[in-house]
This record gives structure tokens, C-alpha cells and sequence, in this order.
């Protein structure tokens, strides 16, 4: 298993590396000047020269990569043209917001999607299969900036004033601030002490709020965090749905799970023993697809939800051909693709003892 896991990431070295080149070249030969996407367009000739002389930009490009891939070696991303701030505390600031909603989107559309799809295969053709795969169909065919503004408006302002009203933008209540575990749990004396991997940590209110006993706060954070993760979740939930039916019932048609049925065996005990575990395979690899398309920022849904996660980030920096911080969200972006892969891999092996991960 340790071998099977070096080489898979041994083998990603090449990959990060191409990618990192190609986003580098095409980075540079889109047209665009980001002089003037940062300065504007009436910045001077003078302006631009000193824009491109302070951040290395008139170097040849060869010189520009081999530059930038020593200090990605050194751990450094470079500083964002737009932002004038550093790439990695940028990543360390904004990223926490989408992998926390990717992980309740995700949540949302695995505890919805598998269920449905297990319910439909089992009652193939009948009015509940039926219904469930145009509820399917419809999921996936709802864009999802339509969504986003329906459920805003309904919850929000259609029922404003009810239990069921959700607030429509931003991570947490205006005016709420919560204390930073480790502040709470004094392992720094001063925030600025703190460095970025704390940093990283206390931008998950959910989990922030868990490690202070939070209560409130923890609700605060998960209810703003519901109207966007339905949103982002419908069409992960959808195709989730869809697959897990199809997979299902091919293994169904399976002699294994006629003869099991032969033995005597109770359906409750058939299904899930013996053909769900079977038919997650195809399954696990949607959910890592979708995991990994998540991750990577969903732009529309953090716009019309007030979220500053990697989508609008990397939007925000593709407009200001603003190239660290485009190859650094790319670079992170990459590397979460690896790793969700080689997990998926992984649980290949668990699910199916047959997949020896040598």
C-alpha cells in the first residue's frame, strides 16, 4: 500500500509540473496587458515599464518560468499582481471558504443522491423510480445561477420572518466575529503571531466554532452555508442519483445476487451486503470527479452568494491577467486532483478486495 502511494505521487510530479507550464505559456500569450488590467488603461508607458520591472515580467519567459518554478520549490507562489498580497496567504484566506462548501455541498448531494438512486433501482419502473429520475433530470438541467437566485429569494424574502427563512449572502451574520480557536486556546499570544497554517484552520467556522464550543456561532456559519450548497450540490446530487441507479441495477441482473437470494437470504441483507457495495464502484469515482470540480471553485455560486472562495478569486485574477495568482490557484487546484484520486484509489481497494493497491 506505502509503495502504491509513492508512485502515485511520484507519478504526479510530471503532471503538476505540465500543468504548471501550459497555465504559464497560455498565462502569457492570451492577449491582455496586466499592466493596464491593474493600472487601468490610462496608465502611462513609464508606469507600465516599472510595473513590468518590479515584478520581473521583462525577462524572457524561459528566464520567467525557471524563476518562478525555483521558488515554487521554496514553497513561494509570488505576490498577486492585483492584491499586492502574497499568493499563499491569499490561498490560506480564501480557500477555506470553498472546501467548507464543497464538503457540505458534497455531504448534501451523497446523503440525497446514493439513497435515491438505491430506492429507484430497487422499485425499477415503478411511480417512485419514475419520479425520482425526472426529479433527477431536472437537477441536473437547472443552471445554477437561476437556482441560487430562486432559493435566495424564496427563503430570504418569500419566507422572511419564518423558521424557514435562510440568509441569502455572506459566511456569517454582519457584525459577528468569531475568536480564532487558537487564540481561545492560547497558543499564540498575539493573532499576528499566528502563522498560516493556524490562519488556514480558524477560516473553517464550522470546525472553528467546534473547537471553541461555539454553539451559536457553529449554527450561524451552517445556516448561511445551506442556500449555496443546494445550489452547488443539485447537479453533483443529480448525477449521483443517476449512476448509482444504472450501477445498482446492472448488479442486480448479477448471478451473485440471485443466488444469494436462492440461499434465503433477507433482501434488506441482498441489497445492501451484497450489491450496493458491489455497485459504489462507478459511484466513488463521481463523487471524487465532483469533489475535485468543487474544489476548484464554483464562481457563479460564491458571486451570488457574497462568498470570496478560489472561484471568484481565480476570476478575479483571469480578468486582471493577474498570472501568480491564476498558476498558484491552478497549482492548488492540480494538487487537490491528485489527492482525491489517489483517495478514490483507495477506497477502490476497500470496496473491492479484489483491487489489490500494490
Amino acid at each position: 500500500m506505502s509503495r502504491f502511494i509513492f508512485n502515485r505521487l511520484l507519478s504526479a510530479i510530471p503532471v503538476l509540473i505540465g500543468i504548471l507550464v501550459v497555465t504559464f505559456v497560455l498565462g502569457r500569450l492570451i492577449p491582455g496587458d496586466p499592466c493596464r488590467g491593474i493600472l487601468g488603461e490610462r496608465a502611462t508607458q513609464a508606469a507600465c515599464d516599472a510595473f513590468f520591472e518590479r515584478n520581473g515580467l521583462n525577462e524572457p519567459i524561459p528566464v520567467q518560468f525557471m524563476i518562478y518554478m525555483r521558488n515554487v520549490a521554496q514553497g513561494d507562489l509570488g505576490d498577486s499582481f492585483r492584491y499586492g498580497r502574497s499568493v499563499v496567504d491569499l490561498l490560506a484566506e480564501r480557500m477555506p471558504t470553498t472546501i467548507e462548501l464543497t464538503f457540505v455541498a458534497l455531504i448534501f448531494a451523497v446523503a440525497i443522491g446514493v439513497p435515491m438512486g438505491i430506492i429507484s433501482a430497487y422499485r425499477h419502473n415503478s411511480a417512485v423510480d419514475v419520479g425520482a429520475m425526472i426529479g433527477a433530470n431536472i437537477g441536473v438541467s437547472m443552471p445554477v445561477f437561476w437556482l441560487g437566485l430562486m432559493l435566495a429569494y424564496l427563503f430570504s424574502v418569500g419566507l422572511k420572518g419564518t423558521i424557514f427563512a435562510l440568509p441569502p449572502s455572506g459566511r456569517l451574520t454582519a457584525g459577528a466575529s468569531p475568536e480564532p480557536f487558537f487564540m481561545v486556546w492560547k497558543l499564540v499570544q498575539e493573532p499576528a503571531e499566528a502563522g498560516n497554517f493556524l490562519i488556514f484552520l480558524s477560516r473553517f467556522y464550522l470546525l472553528n466554532s467546534v473547537l471553541t464550543l461555539n454553539l451559536a456561532g457553529f449554527w450561524d456559519a451552517l445556516r448561511h452555508l445551506i442556500l449555496p450548497a443546494v445550489t452547488v450540490g443539485t447537479i453533483p446530487l443529480a448525477i449521483i442519483a443517476r449512476m448509482t441507479r444504472s450501477s445498482l441495477l446492472e448488479v442486480l441482473n448479477q448471478d451473485y445476487v440471485r443466488t444469494a437470494r436462492a440461499k434465503g437470504l433477507r433482501e434488506r441483507n441482498v441489497i445492501v451486503r451484497h450489491a450496493v457495495r458491489n455497485a459504489l464502484l462507478p459511484v466513488v469515482t463521481i463523487i471524487g470527479l465532483n469533489f475535485g470540480f468543487l474544489v476548484s471553485g464554483a464562481v457563479l455560486t460564491e458571486t451570488i452568494f457574497g462568498f470570496t472562495g478560489i472561484g471568484k478569486t481565480l476570476y478575479d485574477g483571469i480578468t486582471a491577467r493577474d498570472y501568480t495568482l491564476v498558476q498558484g490557484v491552478t497549482l492548488v487546484t492540480a494538487i487537490a486532483f491528485v489527492i482525491i484520486n489517489l483517495l478514490v484509489d483507495l477506497i477502490y481497494g476497500f470496496l473491492d478486495p479484489r483491487i489489490r493497491l500494490t
